[in-house]
């Protein structure tokens, strides 16, 4: 993914204004986050789309402290669950507790009703668990004994996950995976980025104390809004629609997959290729913002066949081999 450059923050709510606010969040999370630029840059599409967000990394790349950093600069209210084997959904949405004053029963918000969840090592925990979420994701409301209540705007699920090879963990189910827009990795820094992190350490700094390490709020929900507005209405001809379509297809038809791109991630990748326009400072799609995007939109929702993942594909490689294959409109 590339990455936009960084303007100066001005006024909230105008959309020109509000480009530069969401742009200036990259030196604001970096005070706090070393070396995670395209992360960064994920998670404000994101934003931009209504959107969700699945981080994975090893331990210790700083997936939580990202996710927290990108909600003290945006001024938003954030929570965070810790998902463990014996986490229930109630522990999530919320419940029906009973009020022996009143004699009714009274609904107890769980963590998800807040703009930015964090949902930490979201695949230790069992399927049961993990699609207690699926309603919140898509409808945006949390159901409760037959009762919608919806959630706040803006709002966005991070989930942080170990890679799958490590103990203890549980595969997250396709439909769940489904209904994240974007799939970023978390790689291991650099030499000089880790010699940077040591080098703020030894000089005090608090991951657990965002304030004193001078993050501040450089954008709020006035821009969020005026910048979605914005980006509705960036441009996509029939050439840019036909190339979307075309990529999405011919996942459908790798042979080294059993699943392909569904027409929900053609959807999806659009909606990306937007954002990210608009975010570089145009008003238009062009085949390189879909290139752009192509890897963390869609690396989550194909499915390799098991005898070319023994033989070292992976989705990362077949999807930059569709990229090389469909022709590109000129």
């Amino acid at each position: 993914m590339m990455d936009p450059t960084t303007d100066n923050a001005g006024q909230t709510g105008h959309p020109g204004n509000s480009r530069a606010a969401l742009e200036a969040l990259r030196a604001e999370i970096a005070k706090a986050v070393v070396g995670q630029d395209p992360a960064v840059t994920g998670l404000v599409v994101a934003l931009l789309c209504r959107g969700h967000v699945l981080l994975e990394g090893v331990p210790g790349v700083a997936k939580t402290l990202l996710v927290r950093a990108l909600a003290s600069a945006l001024e938003l209210d954030t929570k965070r669950v810790q998902f463990t084997p014996d986490l229930m959904p109630s522990d999530v949405t919320g419940s029906l507790v009973y009020d022996a004053r009143t004699a009714e029963f009274s609904f107890q918000p769980g963590p998800v009703f807040t703009h930015l969840l964090l949902a930490d090592e979201i695949n230790r925990t069992p399927p049961k668990t993990q699609s207690s979420l699926l309603e919140a994701m898509e409808e945006r409301q949390v159901t409760v004994d037959g009762t919608p209540r919806p959630l706040p705007d803006p709002f966005l699920v991070a989930a942080t996950q170990n890679p799958v090879e490590y103990e203890g963990t549980y595969p997250l189910p396709e439909a769940q995976l489904d209904r994240f827009l974007l799939k970023l990795t978390i790689p291991l820094p650099s030499r000089q980025d880790e010699i940077d992190v040591l080098t703020r350490h030894a000089a005090g700094f608090n991951p657990r104390d965002l304030h004193t390490a001078g993050v501040r709020p450089v954008a709020g929900p006035a821009d969020l809004q005026a910048a979605r507005a914005a980006v509705a209405k960036t441009a996509v001809s029939p050439e840019i629609t036909a190339y979307v379509v075309d990529i999405c297809r011919a996942t459908r038809e790798s042979p080294s997959l059993t699943l392909g791109v569904s027409p929900r991630g053609a959807t999806a990748l659009l909606a990306t290729s937007r954002a990210w326009a608009w975010l570089t400072g145009r008003d238009y799609v062009i085949p390189d913002d879909v290139k752009a995007l192509a890897l963390p939109t869609l690396r989550h929702r194909v499915q390799l066949r098991p005898e070319a993942e023994m033989e070292g594909v992976t989705a990362d490689s077949v999807i930059t081999a569709v990229l090389a294959h469909v022709p590109v409109p000129r």
